[in-house]
């Protein structure tokens, strides 16, 4: 699985998104063909090699027929007119293009929540807010272009650190704002974020929406085997810090994760409660759930239940064990796990259609039958179910 991860130490940008992208090894001339499928003429992507606080890093900048949009002319429409764009005007250049349908989608899910934001900042309908600081065609190439590079760069998860806020004030279309501006503040609700004293709007609308969107988790770095980093350059060179947004792409194992292990000590609870809460248990989630026998104190012969589950079920599984078993009190902690990567497939046997599950490692193929699969075909048809179990793993391996 490979991730993108976007340090945004120094804040986050549309036009650093695709800086950091570009410096991360994306190819210039595929981000502007893909950009070129929105049918908008004479735009592209222009790359810039530059350095913040001698960090050496590249500056990503639209331009209009070769020449870079201007500050004053970040409200140029879709036909290269002043004018503030509505959502519709939008989605329908996205519905419209060439794109692919993932792209489509994503991006206009970031104008979405975009949209939303500023909606709720002047109390309108998404479809009425306009967009003021977020010029239509710049962000319109940021947006499509960090969705775009993403699925360029064979990117399967995105993820980020905190988002860290300047301070100080921003003129806007409707007077001075603070900073962060309110829509930035509305995009980032949920999110981890960080308020500096640097007198400066790091974390904008159109980098606050890319990254809302497509990042999976905000926190520290997951664990993954670096393969490329990149440095995407902010407009200013800023005193206090580093002006850049830096993105790390890695791979790691795609069925290594974090998982709940609750545990507890039962002594004193009729056997065939197990069987029960057990059903109960991995009806509500759980991965896995198991009772080993361990000698307690005072001698007493008892059993430790554990339960192996999401972590986000903490509370509806732990709520089981201390409902239906006999323990005054359970532990919990997380674990790391790596399984095989599988899958299900079914096969047709002499008894009936059973699912079998795929797996694979270091070549090797292997193949496990369906317990109920087996069990109630072995009922039916009254013969044993080890034969079941047989005719199931031969069609397995003949498929």
């Amino acid at each position: 699985m490979k991730i993108a991860y976007f340090d945004c130490f120094s804040g986050i940008s549309g036009d650093m998104i695709l800086g950091a992208l570009l410096d991360a090894g994306l190819a210039l001339a595929d981000l502007n063909r893909e950009i070129a499928k929105l049918g908008v003429q004479n735009v592209a992507v222009e790359r810039e090699s530059t350095a913040r606080h001698a960090i050496a890093a590249t500056r990503a900048k639209v331009c209009v027929a070769g020449a870079p949009l201007a500050d004053a002319e970040h409200h140029l429409d879709l036909s290269g007119e002043r004018a503030h764009t509505h959502l519709e005007d939008i989605t329908s250049c996205i519905d419209g293009s060439r794109l692919d349908g993932v792209v489509k989608e994503r991006s206009i899910r970031v104008f979405e929540r975009l949209c939303a934001a500023e909606a709720e900042v002047h109390n309108a309908a998404p479809a009425e807010a306009a967009l003021h600081e977020v010029g239509a065609l710049d962000a319109l190439i940021d947006v499509v272009g960090a969705v775009a590079g993403l699925q360029l760069l064979a990117v399967d998860e995105v993820c980020a650190s905190p988002l860290r806020f300047g301070t100080g004030l921003v003129r806007c279309a409707h007077g001075c704002y603070p900073v962060p501006v309110p829509g930035v503040v509305a995009l980032c609700r949920g999110v981890p974020t960080e308020q500096t004293d640097i007198r400066a709007e790091l974390v904008t609308p159109t980098g606050a929406a890319i990254i809302t969107t497509l990042a999976h988790s905000f926190g520290p770095q997951p664990p993954f085997c670096q393969q490329a980093v990149g440095y995407g350059a902010g407009r200013r060179d800023l005193e206090a810090i580093p002006n850049l947004l830096r993105l790390r792409l890695g791979e790691r194992a795609p069925a290594s994760e974090r998982v709940l292990l609750i545990e507890a000590n039962i002594d004193d609870m009729n056997p065939e409660v197990y069987g029960y809460l057990f059903d109960r248990l991995l009806a509500q989630g759980a991965y896995d759930v198991y009772a080993a026998p361990v000698l307690m104190k005072k001698g007493r012969p008892g059993n430790m239940l554990s339960v192996l589950a999401p972590v986000g079920r903490l509370d509806e599984l732990a709520g089981i064990v201390l409902r239906e078993t006999t323990t005054i009190g359970l532990r919990y902690y997380e674990v790391e796990r790596r399984v095989l990567e599988r899958q299900i497939q079914t096969v047709a046997t002499p008894y009936g259609v059973v699912g079998v599950k795929f797996s694979c490692i270091d070549g090797r193929r292997r193949v496990a039958p369906e317990y109920e699969d087996c069990a109630r075909l072995a009922q039916e048809h009254q013969v044993p179910l080890l034969s079941v179990y047989e005719a199931a793993q031969t069609a397995a391996t003949k498929e």
